[in-house]
């Protein structure tokens, strides 16, 4: 890895628009979508953008000194989600992608309160995904304890179709496993077992993986769930939400610009760029570490 690079302290000036559209980052559509998640899940999101939109630079940092977020306050995820934006923005990003679905449950409305780039978040699309995907209307979701504790998809799917049950599940364990990278152990198999028996006996027909990690335990998940059980990843449905709005915003890079995948973390991981490449098939090349900034909130 590089040595430690920090990045200048961006300041966070409220706008007009909760989407910022009128900034001068977003007029420049070469520039980086930034995203960040709080360990290396987020880089589902990463490869689902890189795959969506080959001509976009991508800048991703994951908060590694401070993994998981799962079990932290909002309050602290907010300042956490701040600091990281912040990052981005000396970056130059053009829009902030949060790839976490805790900081997407809890700091979402407070970035999009005081940035001036777009925002993007993960509960809207995979809400979205997950009521198309039902057909008995009994939908499961599987998270961190902030995440599942915030009932936010349960708000977001109840939007959209309020008769829908959901029913959810908190896995804790989950996303140190994956930051290990024990993808295919008979541990990890056990714990996805003792997670998921309750919401296999409510008669689920869609699972969401309300965890941007999760995805890289798919194939372990569906094989316990089977395959009556729909799985929605919400990685590749905030993908299809950022090319909506790019569109919208007249922010996308020229197609025949060729884009590029910057990685940058908060603390040095052994097992990072492993399960990138073997998981992801990501080729992230030479990481940065960035130093985090402390947020006046």
């Amino acid at each position: 890895m590089k040595s430690p690079s920090p990045s200048k302290p961006a300041r966070a000036a409220k706008s007009s628009s909760s989407n910022g559209s009128g900034s001068s980052a977003a007029r420049k559509p070469v520039r980086p979508i930034g995203v960040f998640d709080s360990g290396i899940g987020g880089l589902t999101v990463a490869a689902a953008l890189r795959e969506l939109l080959p001509a976009e630079n991508i800048f991703y940092i994951g908060d590694t000194a401070r993994v998981p977020y799962g079990g932290k306050t909002q309050s602290t995820i907010e300042r956490y989600s701040i600091e990281i934006s912040g990052l981005l923005l000396a970056e130059q990003a053009k829009m902030i992608v949060v790839a976490c679905n805790t900081a997407s449950a809890l700091a979402v409305p407070r970035l999009q309160e005081i940035l001036k780039v777009p925002v993007v978040g993960v509960i809207q699309p995979g809400a979205h995904a997950a009521v198309e995907a039902t057909h008995n209307g009994r939908i499961g979701v599987i998270g961190t304890r902030a995440t599942v504790y915030s009932k936010a998809y349960e708000r977001a799917i109840h939007e959209i179709k309020p008769h829908v049950r959901v029913i959810s599940q908190h896995c804790p364990l989950l996303v140190p496993l994956i930051e290990e990278g024990w993808l295919d152990d008979p541990i990890t198999d056990q714990v996805i077992r003792r997670y998921l028996e309750k919401l296999t006996r409510e008669d689920i027909d869609t699972l969401v993986l309300g965890c941007t990690h999760y995805p890289l335990l798919g194939e372990a998940i569906k094989k316990f769930a089977g395959p009556e059980i729909k799985l929605v990843d919400s990685a590749r449905n905030c993908a299809l939400a950022v090319q909506t709005l790019l569109k919208k915003e007249k922010m996308a890079a020229p197609k025949t610009h060729l884009g590029r995948l910057q990685v940058a973390l908060t603390d040095a991981s052994d097992g990072f760029l492993r399960v990138a490449e073997e998981a992801l098939g990501l080729q992230v090349g030479d990481v940065q570490l960035r130093t985090v900034q402390s947020a006046v909130m």
